[in-house]
């Protein structure tokens, strides 16, 4: 009809989205785009219609697909239906939260199978539209890691917790032994008799640790007050071996207790800031002990289908210098050190304590910047007085 002005045409979504989250940065030729195709990591968007409406250079790599094949077409034809990240997608959209979840495992007959974790946000100011970021070297790999080899550890104690009962028995009577010489030694004598005890009771220490590993009881949980404990540990440390230390506490008033057990949580703690004090400088050595809650963190279990949700994080961080490059990929197994005269059981056994609370724990390291983070279970609403 004349003198009417004409309907601009509807835009399509797979054009309004990478609009969305390009953004306009300051500098020439700067865009969203331009950053997130120089990522190593798949990151990619599906409107709310199901379709990807924008891919990263590094998604058309990971799904062995052109962007031109990628964009407009429907996610479940190109992943599985019964892939998890639909149910990721799902539960954004109806919850409004991000979500990451570990030890998810994306296959298709293009690509194989992936070992990953995912995060899921909304896209601000457009419904229905998600952001989806993949990282296969990450904490999911970490995790496959831990459990393998939690799992090799007891298998080769399986055998020393056998041995423990024989040895520790000897052990003693070597001991009482020395002690009764040392009674009628003369001074040089004792000092070798003081020798056979302490050798004898870090043989005892250590096979002690070793058992530990073979113990499949079920862990007695309880509502824990993780800052309660934290204080406990920080006040064992400034007494003893963390003198030297200036802490800094940074915590989440609000966080909700742990679902655990606060021996083996202070047995934890204590271990990774012991390790923290001999890592830090004399002079301006300083831990920093930091909880938060994490929105939507969750870990699939292995082997089934079952999800743990792991809101508590709790770091213990050091301006040390570093981990060894070479020790990265192995710290958690047992009898790996970089300690002199280390017996490498300590974080093996971090890790084994953590697992059996249903946990994770992942560290990243830097000259100067060393971060071990916990992500734990909160307790029950039952188990809350």
């Amino acid at each position: 009809m004349a003198g009417l002005p004409k309907e601009k045409p509807q835009e399509k979504q797979t054009e309004r989205a990478p609009d969305a989250v390009r953004g306009v940065f300051k500098g020439p030729d700067l865009d969203g785009g331009t950053i997130l195709n120089a990522l190593a990591e798949p990151v990619f968007v599906v409107d709310d219609a199901g379709c990807v409406c924008y891919a990263n250079l590094a998604t058309e790599q990971f799904l062995a697909m052109s962007a031109t094949a990628l964009l407009g077409r429907k996610l479940s034809d190109i992943l599985p239906a019964d892939s998890p990240i639909f149910s990721l997608i799902e539960h954004v959209r109806t919850g409004g939260q991000s979500v990451s979840e570990y030890g998810v495992t994306i296959e298709t007959p293009k690509i194989g199978s992936h070992f990953v974790s995912i995060d899921v946000s909304a896209v601000t100011d457009c419904p229905g539209v998600v952001a989806i970021s993949i990282q296969e070297r990450s904490i999911a790999r970490k995790i496959d890691h831990q459990l393998v080899h939690r799992n090799a550890a007891r298998s080769v104690t399986a055998m020393a917790a056998m041995l423990a009962h024989e040895v520790k028995n000897p052990l003693s009577g070597i001991r009482g032994a020395a002690q009764l010489v040392e009674q009628n030694a003369g001074p040089e004598d004792r000092e070798l008799t003081r020798l056979i005890c302490d050798e004898t009771d870090r043989i005892v220490a250590l096979v002690q640790k070793m058992e530990m590993f073979s113990d499949e009881r079920p862990l007695e949980r309880e509502a824990v007050n993780i800052h309660e404990v934290l204080g406990h540990v920080r006040l064992l440390a400034q007494s003893g071996f963390a003198r030297h230390v200036r802490f800094i506490e940074t915590y989440d008033p609000s966080l909700p207790p742990v679902y655990g057990n606060r021996d083996l949580l202070i047995q934890v703690l204590l271990n990774l800031v012991k390790n923290a004090a001999e890592a830090v400088p004399q002079e301006g050595g300083e831990i920093q002990l930091a909880t938060r809650f994490q929105q939507g963190v969750r870990l699939t279990v292995p082997g089934s289908r079952a999800r743990v949700e792991l809101p508590l994080a709790v770091s213990v961080t050091d301006n040390g210098g570093g981990i060894p490059e070479d020790l990265k990929a192995h710290l958690f197994d047992a009898f790996v050190s970089a300690k002199a005269g280390g017996t490498g059981l300590g974080l093996a056994l971090v890790a084994k304590i953590i697992g059996d609370h249903g946990g994770v724990i992942e560290f990243q390291s830097e000259p100067r910047k060393t971060v071990f983070q916990m992500m734990l279970p909160q307790a029950p609403k039952e188990f809350r007085s």
